[in-house]
């Protein structure tokens, strides 16, 4: 029985057939199973945004995009909680935050490497003919666009400045 169990974990992240809702659901048994209360809390609040998203929205079923940009949101806000708890000086709270954020981002697709955005941003730069600060809204706009999912916004914004100062 342990055999079919770790096999069908193996399996969610690579089947493409699955929704992010079966995914996550599959791996929470999973996680039950190991007692693993960790990567078990973190999944649960992927299923409650989830469950927030699709009834927010009129449709239902969410969209490829929208569980992205959901994902990345709950990355961001771990991420700040474990900035604040370290600034508190708990660490064990930012160690657990941070643990999440490692959970989390097993969903997110493949992130580029910062190669392959410092190249697109020059194109995207040469395309804007941006020459300063001032143009950085313009080249943001279509970065973001061009980097849904892929790339973390900050650091294409740190990018950013540093090519156009």
């Amino acid at each position: 029985m342990q055999e079919i169990v770790c096999f069908f974990c193996a399996n969610t992240k690579n089947n493409p057939e699955m929704s992010l809702e079966e995914k996550i659901n599959a791996d929470i048994k999973t996680a039950m199973l190991s007692k693993d209360r960790a990567t078990l809390e973190s999944l649960r609040a992927i299923k409650s945004a989830i469950l927030l998203e699709k009834t927010s929205k009129a449709g239902g079923e969410l969209n490829e995009a929208a569980e992205t940009a959901m994902l990345q949101r709950l990355i961001k806000q771990r991420r700040e909680a474990a900035d604040i708890y370290q600034s508190q000086n708990r660490d064990d709270l930012r160690d657990a935050e941070l643990q999440q954020v490692a959970v989390i981002e097993r969903y997110l697709p493949e992130q580029l490497p910062a190669e392959e955005v410092e190249k697109a941003l020059r194109q995207i730069i040469e395309q804007t003919g941006a020459t300063g600060m001032k143009d950085m809204g313009r080249v943001m706009g279509m970065a973001t666009k061009q980097f849904a999912g892929k790339a973390d916004n900050k650091t294409v914004s740190e990018m950013v400045k540093k090519m156009l100062s």
